[in-house]
């Protein structure tokens, strides 16, 4: 918990804070979670109309990355703002200069890739942002497509909808299954999101090994190397955090390494996997089936022609209950900075005490 010099010493000014919601997060997630503030602060909320695109032309803008509609309308509502919450709205340097006053920014995601970092810090600005906000929603989804390859629910649910008649209670047995417990599954990355998803596997009477050389909190009966959790796991289910050093950590010989008849799901990111490899494992008969909410562009043209294969476009966190918490999350940081106390999830600080 950290608490920059600046807010130690505002106490319980009265703030002007501006909400910028967006097509993806809208402006009444952020007056639900702010509402208690309104009695003590001036608050005033905006909604980017659409992802009016705009084109990157400055250093500052170039360092955005997955961002939703473009500066200009920020800018124009930023006179005299101390505090600036956002989800997905582009903030450059243009933005941090139209308010001399601005002193904290807050993003509801859990990478900040649309504020640009080197200008706030240039500026001597605190930014916050909300790690673990989706990570409920993001397990609930990986074991319910576990449980979708695992009983062939696509493939039962197109023989129905494509109007073939169930005719007796012996049907289901053209769509024979598996139970989820009594097999292994492999969590890769241990964070926020892997932790809950193996907590439900257990649930479900699953055994789960981890790899995860970041982190050391992991039981000595679960820890495993790579090669030696792709070689037990009946299922593999990758959450690490994408960095230059574990891109396509899944490659081809990853993949020949996984048991036959393995289930590899995916709702991590997709540098992760080498979807090409993961093609041909699917062609080859090696692999059962995989899930996958996160690929590039061009992967749904051709991993869609396998049946075994669930794609959903980025649906990891589209729940109202991810965007209500993370609103939740930056009010509590407001609440906190307002009355001087320390910040729980700073990402850049210009001074910071303990």
């Amino acid at each position: 918990m950290l608490c920059c010099a600046r807010c130690q010493a505002l106490g319980h000014h009265k703030m002007k804070i501006l909400a910028v919601g967006d097509s993806y997060m809208p402006s009444r997630y952020f007056a639900s979670a702010f509402a208690h503030l309104e009695r003590e602060h001036e608050i005033r909320y905006v909604e980017l109309a659409g992802a009016t695109p705009f084109v990157a032309s400055t250093p500052s803008e170039l360092r955005l990355r997955e961002y939703l509609g473009s500066p200009a309308p920020v800018m124009e509502r930023m006179a005299g703002v101390e505090v600036l919450a956002v989800h997905g709205a582009p903030i450059t340097d243009e933005v941090l200069d139209a308010s001399p006053e601005l002193r904290l920014v807050g993003c509801a995601r859990g990478g900040p890739v649309n504020v640009d970092r080197e200008s706030l810090r240039a500026r001597g600005l605190t930014l916050v942002n909300t790690p673990g906000k989706n990570a409920e929603a993001v397990a609930d989804l990986t074991l319910a497509m576990m449980v979708i390859l695992a009983r062939q629910l696509t493939a039962s649910e197109r023989h129905v909808r494509g109007g073939q008649r169930v005719n007796d209670n012996w049907e289901g047995g053209r769509f024979m299954g598996a139970d989820l417990r009594d097999h292994v599954l492999g969590v890769i990355g241990y964070g926020q999101i892997g932790q809950r998803v193996a907590q439900r596997a257990r649930a479900f009477g699953m055994a789960v090994i981890v790899y995860d050389p970041y982190v050391t909190a992991v039981d000595a009966d679960q820890a495993a190397e790579l090669e030696e959790l792709l070689g037990q796991a009946d299922f593999v289910s990758l959450h690490a955090r994408a960095s230059a050093e574990n891109e396509n950590l899944i490659d081809a010989a990853a993949l020949a390494a996984m048991r036959p008849g393995a289930y590899l799901v995916n709702t991590a990111r997709e540098t992760l996997l080498d979807e090409a490899a993961l093609d041909a494992a699917l062609a080859s008969g090696h692999l059962a089936g995989a899930a996958l909410d996160v690929f590039t562009p061009d992967a749904p043209a051709y991993l869609s022609r396998h049946e075994n294969v669930v794609l959903t476009p980025h649906i990891g966190g589209a729940t109202h209950d991810t965007l209500l918490q993370g609103a939740q999350m930056l009010a509590e940081e407001v609440a906190r900075f307002a009355a001087g106390e320390p910040l729980e999830n700073v990402v850049d600080a210009p001074a910071v005490s303990a």
